[in-house]
């Protein structure tokens, strides 16, 4: 795993670059219009949108795991560290370092938690010892995980599938992860230890990340710079901080408006329209 700590990294540095990608699924349908957008090495970079609007497949497209799904990039590239990267398979992609945490908490449920773990070190051929060096060092970050490590994973709770989730990428000794709507389906509190914990990541391990999230509130108090999909395009990017006091995206993402907090049942009666609809 990465020990370098994140402020001895230039910041000016980009990890990942994604360059004007179309997506097509099934030869026909349209999904990514011409999406670009960059990670500098160890930032946190949110990527967010109402559901539907593109992120899991933009984050797919980087994984490499949209054939699966007969979907494929057909316009664009994609480089991490400086290389083209859109036509690896995915685990070559995860021994550059790159890999993906998958929306739902993917967790091979019949396993106990640490053999799910394990699975994570499938690529790495530096032998058992920096293994379970790197065991005990996700068990220091999770420490939940260590008291459920011989637990059946699918009889856990959904906050620890998700921390085992993470877990099971660490263990790849990752330069990027990245993370797809970590925060669905968990009560605020664990969403808030969650965070933290990538937080901390980021900046003890040096690690980047790529967030895809709907809750933007969240995602824009860790993230250092965003950038808003809808539709399959980019319609927005800045700065976390510049996001956050854009009035549109107060008003159709954090649900406030200059009247205050705006009630959900009234989101169809917006009079204001989006400055990039206009």
């Amino acid at each position: 795993m990465t020990t370098a700590p994140a402020q001895a990294i230039d910041a000016a540095e980009t990890i990942l670059e994604v360059n004007n990608i179309e997506v097509i699924y099934d030869h026909v349908i349209l999904v990514l219009k011409g999406v670009s957008l960059s990670v500098p090495r160890g930032g946190i970079t949110a990527l967010l949108g109402a559901n539907g609007a593109g992120k899991t497949t933009t984050l797919k497209a980087i994984s490499n795991l949209l054939h699966a799904e007969r979907g494929e990039v057909t316009k664009g590239s994609i480089l991490f560290e400086g290389a083209e990267v859109q036509n690896l398979s995915p685990n070559a992609l995860v021994r550059r370092g790159c890999i993906q945490v998958m929306e739902g908490r993917h967790c091979f449920g019949h396993l106990s938690v640490e053999d799910n773990l394990l699975t994570g070190a499938f690529t790495r051929r530096d032998g058992q010892a920096a293994i379970r060096e790197d065991l005990d060092l996700v068990y220091t970050y999770f420490p939940r995980l260590k008291e459920r490590r011989n637990s059946q994973a699918g009889y856990t709770s959904g906050g620890e599938q998700q921390m085992t989730a993470i877990g099971r990428a660490l263990m790849s000794r990752p330069k990027m992860i990245l993370l797809d709507e970590p925060s669905m389906g968990l009560a605020p509190q664990l969403v808030e230890e969650i965070f933290e914990i990538v937080k901390q990541l980021n900046d003890e391990q040096g690690v980047s990340f790529l967030l895809a999230e709907q809750n933007t509130n969240v995602a824009l108090r860790y993230a250092k710079y965003g950038y808003i999909l809808e539709s399959g395009r980019i319609v927005l990017d800045g700065e976390a901080g510049a996001l956050r006091e854009n009035e549109d995206v107060k008003e159709f993402y954090l649900g406030v408006g200059g009247e205050g907090r705006r009630s959900f049942r009234n989101v169809k009666h917006y009079k204001r329209r989006k400055r990039w609809l206009s």
